[in-house]
């Protein structure tokens, strides 16, 4: 299994930092999606709903790529291919809260609001 160098673990860790996730559709065409990324020293992390076309095809195909790029240097950047090995609803509400945190400054995701029978999911990616 590969790891995950030090500069994708600090642009995946640290500022806001945005990413965008390719997954593949069912006829096989890229379906491309901007995400606030995280990770746990080993995994790219991401949060995202149930029902969405993005989560549909993990589901179905787990190979993804990740590219996230400096919000600080838009020429520094990661891109890291791998396979979804996990996707969870335990914990999902409070990482996205952690999220919004990170990217937003408040302390409760406020997309919930507007969707409150959204069912949230964390995804982790291990890097190929």
């Amino acid at each position: 299994m590969a790891t995950l160098s030090d500069n994708a673990r600090k642009m995946l860790g640290e500022g806001k930092n945005f990413a965008t996730i390719a997954t593949l559709n069912p006829d096989g065409s890229p379906h491309v999606t901007m995400v606030w990324i995280d990770t746990d020293g080993e995994h790219v992390i991401f949060n995202t709903a149930e029902g969405r076309v993005k989560t549909n095809n993990m589901r179905r195909d787990a190979r993804v790529a990740v590219s996230v790029t400096s919000a600080d240097n838009p020429y520094d950047g990661v891109t890291i291919r791998g396979r979804v090995v996990e996707m969870t609803h335990d914990g999902a509400n409070e990482h996205i809260d952690k999220l919004a945190k990170k990217y937003m400054g408040v302390d409760e995701y406020p997309g919930r609001a507007q969707s409150p029978d959204e069912q949230r999911v964390i995804i982790k990616i291990s890097p190929d």
